[in-house]
């Protein structure tokens, strides 16, 4: 019990340092079913650049420092998701696009879907 307070302790102060970094804004409240772009820091050689990745959240975990999206998105006709760490310094900044209407927590079934299917209705009533 002792060692799982103290985890949680150093979790917390991670976290607090993580929010209150300069380069890093506030992460926006995020759901299931948005459409997201998340600014990714690619090292190439000796120089950094940010890469936007755009797609759709299918899953999210939470988990404190650990917590985690699943963005899916087709590039040239195949489905990529990658999965990132949103207390993460790889994780330059991170803009809701659109507001996306779903009923479930995971949306694993948008994997066998193909074209138009894939689309989720926008949201309306939850700000940006």
């Amino acid at each position: 019990m002792q060692a799982q307070e103290i985890i949680r302790a150093i979790e917390q102060e991670e976290i607090e340092s993580v929010k209150t970094n300069v380069q890093k804004e506030s992460i926006p409240k995020i759901y299931v079913g948005d459409t997201v772009k998340v600014g990714v820091r690619i090292t190439e050689g000796g120089k950094e650049r940010i890469q936007p990745y755009q797609g759709t959240v299918i899953a999210m975990r939470n988990g404190g420092i650990n917590e985690t999206i699943t963005v899916r998105r087709i590039f040239q006709g195949v489905g990529v998701e990658r999965v990132f760490l949103l207390h993460s310094p790889r994780i330059a900044s991170i803009k809701v696009i659109m507001r996306g209407k779903v009923r479930r927590a995971k949306l694993y079934y948008l994997r066998d879907r193909v074209g138009k299917a894939t689309r989720v209705p926008q949201r309306f009533d939850r700000p940006l």
